[in-house]
């Protein structure tokens, strides 16, 4: 029996979470699994050995594993995979399969832009975006902000600087302070998150800070809950299983 197991990534604010959530049911439409669980990285319970152990219990001798995150980092790469080697020693006679995270992609590209204009429906000609990202050590996630950056130069918007939340340089103040420093006449700050969370609270009150003296800075939506994502999710598991399963549809 085929098991998929959702692996968000967890935050305080019941809000993200319910976000989260709901965005994960979409995701089970459609996908045919007879066991389908939600499990969380960090601060939300289940975790993932929790959440393997209810796909187990319902009787699963497949598991994939999906992430509910965007691009491969630490987490994907490092805390995932080990839990998952660690149930494979637990479970021999199970099947374990680790799906790969959304990535870049150019529809995730195409939900950037439309977040910006979102917020104005006519771009002044001189505006620039800065770019924020979680961060994280691994070097692949600036690899990964420069293949968006390119995307978005590819759609007409050149003027994009990266910045990341923790982990990485620059620091989103330090990308601030370059947009500034740029002179453009407005600034589209576009996070490249999921859901509401800890980490746009921090985004909105830095921008209220500095849109007291200088009201250039216009922060937009995060991805947030929308249809492309969900059939991209899906596009993913589908990936994961063909491996395994060939003529899974």
């Amino acid at each position: 029996m085929l098991a998929v197991l959702y692996i968000g990534h967890g935050t305080r604010l019941i809000d993200g979470v319910r976000q989260a959530n709901q965005f994960l049911y979409s995701c089970m439409k459609g996908i045919s699994a007879p066991i389908q669980e939600i499990c969380y990285l960090e601060r939300v319970q289940p975790d993932i050995r929790e959440g393997i152990r209810r796909c187990i219990e319902k009787g699963a001798q497949i598991v994939l594993i999906q992430p509910l995150l965007l691009l491969s980092a630490g987490h994907a790469k490092r805390d995932i995979p080990a839990v998952v080697d660690e149930a494979r020693s637990l479970y021999p006679d199970i099947i374990f399969i680790v799906g790969r995270p959304l990535g870049v992609d150019p529809k995730i590209v195409d939900i950037l832009i439309e977040r910006i204009f979102e917020k104005r429906k006519i771009i002044p000609e001189n505006s620039g975006i800065v770019l924020v990202g979680r961060g994280s050590s691994d070097p692949e996630t600036k690899h990964d902000f420069a293949s968006i950056r390119r995307l978005l130069n590819e759609r007409g918007l050149n003027r994009v600087l990266s910045c990341y939340m923790a982990a990485a340089r620059p620091s989103f103040e330090e990308g601030l302070d370059l947009a500034l420093k740029k002179g453009w006449e407005q600034t589209f700050v576009v996070p490249y998150l999921l859901f509401t969370g800890v980490l746009m609270k921090t985004l909105k009150k830095a921008i209220d800070l500095r849109n007291k003296t200088d009201t250039s800075f216009v922060l937009c939506s995060p991805l947030g809950y929308h249809p492309v994502l969900i059939r991209l999710m899906k596009k993913r598991i589908r990936e994961s299983l063909k491996n395994v399963l060939p003529h899974y549809t």
